[in-house]
């Protein structure tokens, strides 16, 4: 048994209040003062645990409590704060904004993580056109859940001298503290896309500049004493670590090598997965389908998580060799796990640059956003999942497949059609879970990989090994 780690939440009332400047910017301010500190995010979300890896010197994880069963999330914590003084968990939309059409208590809320962490709360509060009006917002928030304890302010975007001796005079009021005045800095804006930020991955160097100036900013402007005495504050509570070998069940034999996509183009994957399947048994390997022309010698299993192929597009198209590699292993019987990015990398075309032609399908840009959390039954049997069998994922993408599905598609749920693709060694879908979620479909993959090995020579790999 181990102990939370201090720990505090930065939320706000809405989405755009500023939490990513306010919880990165915290991350990096306190690491630079040699503090360790853990990041988290409650959520799917794939892209501010880049700006947060980048702030704090580790991998930032996340924390869902619908694609993750609500107990573990806890011990998740404890592990990925292994080492750490203190965890900062930055919410997701606003502090009570939880799954549509779940319990009004919320479900998968900031709010909901952070009363089963017993985290103290930081609301962060965009101040703009506001004064005194201020003072019943964070009444309201204060008061609107018991259960939940709001630890002070961070005013956000503050235009002048005068508006925060009044926004502070508001918050006296109600007896809120605050813990730091940001002015308004348009330079820390971090570019977006049709899916949100930009990730970390691609920005290269502009998002290490990025998050160097929002610890300055934040360093210069928060009392980080008194937010990390707020973290202090929460109350030891001792549980067991999350623990990656005893989720996925017995070792695989043959020390099967898998490869996980990564690189500019295929960002959103969780660290667990990855310890998940090393922890059973996998030597696992970095590719990138931009720059590497091969896939690892002895490749028994690829991963190709979700990402940005669609803004790499071009690059993808051009490394004919990794393209047809990863072709002739799918033909072969390999198995490929492929999450929504990874699935337009296997199609025929994406945006009309070639792709690597495992599915019979083609991919583009489509007219509107799909989002949210799907309750979704396995329609086919496959290394990742037995027909019937049931998960609670994501989507979250703007393209479409042509056609949605193939002859075994992946999933349905409620409302759609069936969609993804099943073939062979082959699960290719725009769903997105969570590994820590449902360790059984890790450990049921690696156990179709045991005694599996790339059908060509490895010794004949005609490009270099992914590094």
């Amino acid at each position: 048994m181990r102990a939370l780690p201090p720990r505090v939440v930065v939320a706000a009332p809405s989405s755009g209040s500023g939490k990513t400047t306010v919880a990165t910017g915290l991350l990096g301010a306190l690491a630079a003062r040699g503090s360790a500190v853990a990041p988290f995010k409650v959520g799917p979300d794939y892209v501010d645990p880049g700006y947060h890896a980048l702030a704090a010197g580790r991998p930032g994880r996340n924390l869902d409590p619908v694609l993750v069963d609500p107990a573990t999330l806890p011990g998740l914590v404890v592990h990925g704060a292994r080492g750490a003084e203190l965890a900062v968990i930055e919410g997701v939309m606003g502090l009570f904004d939880g799954r549509i059409d779940a319990s009004p208590d919320g479900d998968g809320s900031t709010a909901h993580v952070a009363r089963m962490l017993g985290a103290p709360v930081v609301l962060v509060v965009d101040a703009r056109g506001q004064s005194r009006s201020v003072a019943a917002l964070l009444a309201g928030f204060r008061d609107f859940d018991p259960r939940l304890r709001l630890g002070g302010v961070i005013l956000n975007r503050v235009g002048s001298h005068r508006h925060e001796e009044i926004l502070r005079a508001a918050c006296a009021e109600v007896a809120l503290p605050v813990l730091g005045v940001l002015p308004r800095h348009a330079e820390l804006a971090v570019p977006s896309r049709h899916l949100g930020l930009v990730t970390a991955a691609e920005h290269g160097a502009a998002a290490r500049s990025a998050v160097d100036a929002m610890a300055g900013l934040v360093a210069d402007h928060v009392d980080l004493d008194a937010v990390a005495a707020l973290a202090r504050s929460a109350p030891a509570t001792w549980t067991a670590a999350w623990d990656a070998a005893a989720a996925v069940g017995p070792v695989v034999p043959g020390d099967p090598v898998v490869a996980v996509a990564g690189g500019a183009a295929f960002t959103f994957g969780y660290p667990e997965h990855v310890e998940l399947l090393a922890a059973g048994g996998a030597e696992v390997v970095t590719v990138d389908p931009v720059h590497d022309t091969a896939l690892p010698p002895g490749t028994a299993g690829l991963v190709l998580p979700g990402g940005f192929p669609e803004e790499h597009a071009e690059a993808l198209g051009a490394n004919s060799a990794l393209r047809e590699d990863v072709r002739a292993f799918a033909a072969a019987g390999g198995a490929v796990h492929a999450e929504c990015g990874g699935l337009l990398y296997l199609a025929r075309s994406l945006d009309g640059a070639p792709m690597c032609g495992v599915l019979d399908a083609d991919a583009a840009m489509g007219p509107r956003l799909a989002l949210g959390y799907r309750t979704a039954t396995a329609c086919a049997d496959s290394p990742l999942a037995a027909a019937g069998e049931t998960v609670t994922g994501h989507e979250f993408h703007r393209t479409v497949t042509t056609p949605r599905a193939g002859a075994a598609p992946a999933w349905r749920w409620d409302g759609a059609e069936p969609e993804g693709f099943v073939a062979g060694g082959v699960h290719a879908s725009y769903l997105h879970t969570h590994p820590a979620g449902r360790p059984g479909g890790v450990a049921r993959w690696l156990s179709h990989l045991s005694g599996r090995a790339r059908p060509d020579d490895p010794n004949q790999s005609p490009g270099r090994r992914p590094s």
